[in-house]
Order: C-alpha cells, then structure tokens, then sequence
C-alpha cells in the first residue's frame, strides 16, 4: 500500500471507512466486520476511521474487537458533535425544530464524547478526532481550543474537522493545527476541489475523502433504486431516487468503460480518480466485506491517463448528496 501523510505519520493512502459495519447501510455482520479489519492490516490498510454516532456507540465497541493486540498497528480515528445521548430541547435554543440531530461542539462535551470513545474502543488515545460536524452556535476557535486541550493530555494526537468549509478550515488551523479536514469527495462529489482541497494543501493538512465511491453508486452495484436493500438509508437519498439516478448513472457507464479497458473494477477507477487530485488526499472507502476490501486495496496500484481523468471529470451530478434537511448541516 502507497503512504500519505497524516500530521507526521504514514498512513496507507486508502484507509477503512468503518461506519457501514454497523450503520446506515444494511445489516450489519459482526463476524464478517470482524474478518474485514484484520485482513485490513494484512493489505496495509491501517487507517480505521469511526464516530460515536455509528451505531451509535456499537462501531466503537466492534473496533475494540478488533484492536485488541493490534492496537500499535492502527491509525484510529474516531468523532464527536452528532449528539446521540440526549433530545433537541436540551442543547441550545438555536437548533432548528426540524433539525435531524444537534451539532454540539462545545469543549465540554468533546471531553465527554472522547473519554466515551477511548472507553468504548478500550484504547488510552486516539491518533485523530474530529468534529464531526461544525456548530455554528459557537466559534470554531472555541470547539478547537476544547480539542486541543484534548491534546495536551495525551488523549488524542492529532486534531480535525469534518464537513468544513475553507474559511472554517483556516480559522481552526489558525487557533490549532489542524492534522486532517474528511469532507466528501468523488467522482459524484466534486464541491471542495476548487478551494478546500487546495488550502488543504497549502497548510499541510490532510484531506480525508470520505463516501469516494459515491456511497457504491459508482460500483455500478445498483442498476435501479430497487436494487437498493430495504432499511438502506440510500433510498432516501436524493442522487439515488427518481430521475436521478437514471440521470447520474452516465457516470457508472463512463467508469465502466474505463474500468474494461484497464482490466479493473469500477471501483477501483473511482478510487484512483480521488487519489490523482491531489498528495494531500488519502481516502476511506467503507465496506464491512473482506472482498470489496481486497478490491478497493488494489486500487492504490492504478495510475489514470491525464485523457481518463478529464473524460470522467465531464460529469456533472444530479440532486443534492443529502436530503434537505441534511444538507444544513454539511459544509459549514
């Protein structure tokens, strides 16, 4: 596996997006998870990104399984601010009726959140911990001064932001350095190429691309919504429902064909497509499947025509990445 950088460590420039093992997408598979981490190390794949609000809780607890032994050999990341523990009414009176969690990203509960991680993952530190989403009730330098105490105790090493945009990005490093920024991007996600990408690179931190295969659709895994199992929040995402995804499933065919000339999967060309923007970026595909790991590992060894590069930048999507009430809460 190819390195990047994260802070001053190397890390495998594709990493493991654990949030699918146990959220949002299906049943999950305990045991099966559990294969998938371990034949991660085997392939290189040593940085295991997670959030408390996977699960919740549960994604942490199926980690400390896994790290057990292995813990020296991990970059682990985990998350706070999607608040699980408590109702709306009890945060502050700025949050929208209508909000679909609360963002908190007060110093007091940072604390809170990291001491429940490290607890749950049965480690003494995290190497990173982000904001998972930015509260605009407070200034970023405050959530950041909180985080970085943080540091100073020896519980996390390195700091990070989610979901930020480039003027948040440069306040955050200015109150601390910032060692990662893990906003989305794909070939169906191109929103933060034109300015978080480059001030990422311009400041020395890295830029964590999170949902690189478009959340599957750029597998080609689905030929229509049917496809998409029950209980799968993708049903009610925007870019997979209607018209969309008949629109957005030009890319898939543009993937393939690249993909057949190659003698390689579609995912692995969405994959070398994210890593070729830029040095900065390493990228975390999720999966809880040994295969799709193994697939997605190998995508570290193909290299894009500056030709294929431009053919599949031509592609504009179709919808919004998250329902509308989502979307206030990204990109902040």
């Amino acid at each position: 596996m190819k390195q990047r950088k994260i802070g001053n460590d190397l890390v495998g420039e594709l990493g493991l997006g654990c949030m699918g093992m146990s959220f949002a997408y299906g049943t999950p598979n305990e045991p099966e998870s559990l294969k998938t981490l371990h034949r991660a190390l085997e392939l290189g794949v040593n940085h295991w990104d997670t959030a408390d609000i996977y699960g919740p809780l549960a994604n942490e607890e199926l980690l400390a399984k896994a790290l057990v032994g292995k813990r020296d050999q991990v970059f682990l990341a985990t998350k706070f601010g999607n608040v699980h523990d408590r109702t709306m009414t009890t945060h502050q009176d700025q949050v929208a009726a209508n909000a679909p969690w609360i963002v908190d990203g007060t110093p007091a509960y940072a604390r809170k959140s990291l001491e429940g991680s490290l607890q749950r993952l049965g480690v003494d530190h995290v190497d990173l911990y982000y904001v998972h989403r930015i509260d605009n009730t407070i200034p970023i330098e405050e959530t950041i001064g909180g985080m970085a105490e943080l540091v100073k105790e020896g519980k996390t090493r390195y700091i990070g932001i989610s979901e930020a945009v480039e003027s948040t990005i440069r306040k955050a490093h200015a109150a601390h350095p910032i060692a990662a920024v893990q906003n989305e991007l794909s070939l169906w996600t191109r929103d933060f190429l034109a300015a978080e990408v480059p001030a990422c690179d311009e400041l020395g931190i890295a830029f964590v691309a999170y949902s690189p295969l478009g959340r599957g659709f750029l597998t080609g895994s689905f030929a229509t919504p049917d496809d998409i199992p029950e209980g799968d929040w993708r049903r009610v995402n925007p870019r997979f429902t209607g018209e969309n995804f008949a629109i957005n499933f030009g890319i898939v065919e543009r993937v393939r064909e690249i993909a057949t000339r190659l003698g390689v999967t579609p995912g692995q060309v969405a994959l070398a497509w994210v890593l070729s923007q830029s040095e900065s970026i390493v990228s975390i595909p999720g999966t809880k499947r040994v295969a799709y790991l193994e697939e997605n590992a190998s995508a570290s060894d193909i290299v894009l025509s500056s030709e294929d590069i431009e053919s599949l930048a031509e592609f504009s999507p179709v919808g919004n990445r998250y329902p509308d009430a989502f979307m206030e809460f990204s990109a902040r």
